[in-house]
């Protein structure tokens, strides 16, 4: 019985759409991914952050688009997904990173609360995906990192946010199952506590100070610091390349500790 064949690794240089890149994880993912000799869309609902992030990358010799959109919106991603591959190529690497947070408990927390939590991870997410696999069967090779979130396994005042994470979990698994004979892996990537402008935004709702609630969590970690967004990208990096070609369908948790 002969062996199957191990798919040659193709040239580093692919096109690459990185969403909510317009600061934090998405935009260290963005660098890291331009830096890693791929073409990056950038993509954000913020024209301004993904300006900056683009001059970033463009600034130390990388190649960067920047795209506006809404990834909740089916019709903008369609556009989106269209004027990237006008400009840079067929996209075979999709890092489903947008997202926002509306943080309350279950009794204070609005329908529309819910919605837009839901809809920006989890439709967003899909809609993305759906529109770019096309790209990737056709080149027979693919790579989608999802966000996930160490929020999925229950976090108090996030019932939304906890359920677009713990749903990205199994998107990503089913993904992995669908498309790994064409080629394309999917997996997850879980972040613990990082130092972004969304948990700056946590320290604020709760009334603590940013350095104290910084402190407080790297208290609670194994490695006794909080993870910093490249952190998040260099696990992405690992992905996205090709030899992770038999890494598909697993969620990995970037926490500094290991998590349930």
């Amino acid at each position: 019985m002969t062996d199957p064949e191990i798919p040659q690794a193709p040239g580093t240089g692919r096109v690459a759409i990185v969403t909510g890149a317009g600061r934090g994880i998405g935009a260290a993912t963005a660098r890291r991914l331009a830096e890693d000799g791929h073409a990056v869309a950038v993509l954000d609902l913020d024209e301004r952050g993904c300006t900056t992030t683009v001059a970033a990358i463009t600034e130390t010799g990388g190649t960067a688009y920047a795209v506006a959109a809404d990834v909740s919106q089916e019709e903008q991603v369609a556009a989106a997904v269209e004027q990237v591959t006008l400009e840079l190529g067929p996209p075979t690497i999709l890092v489903n990173n947008a997202g926002v947070i509306r943080d309350n408990l279950l009794f204070k927390m609005t329908a529309e609360d819910w919605d837009t939590v839901l809809g920006v991870h989890l439709r967003g997410a899909f809609l993305m995906t759906r529109a770019v696999q096309a790209h990737m069967i056709e080149e027979k090779y693919g790579r989608i990192v999802n966000l996930s979130s160490t929020s999925a396994l229950g976090n108090r005042g996030q019932v939304n946010y906890s359920a677009a994470k713990a749903g990205m979990q199994g998107f990503t698994k089913t993904l992995a199952i669908e498309l790994g004979r064409f080629g394309v892996t999917a997996n997850a990537v879980a972040p613990g506590f990082v130092e972004t402008d969304m948990t700056r935004a946590t320290a604020e709702r709760i009334g603590m100070p940013f350095q104290d609630f910084l402190r407080a969590a790297a208290e609670q970690i194994p490695v006794g610091r909080v993870g910093q967004p490249e952190d998040i990208a260099a696990t992405i990096s690992f992905l996205v390349s090709a030899e992770a070609g038999f890494v598909s369908g697993q969620v990995i948790y970037v926490a500094g500790g290991p998590k349930d």
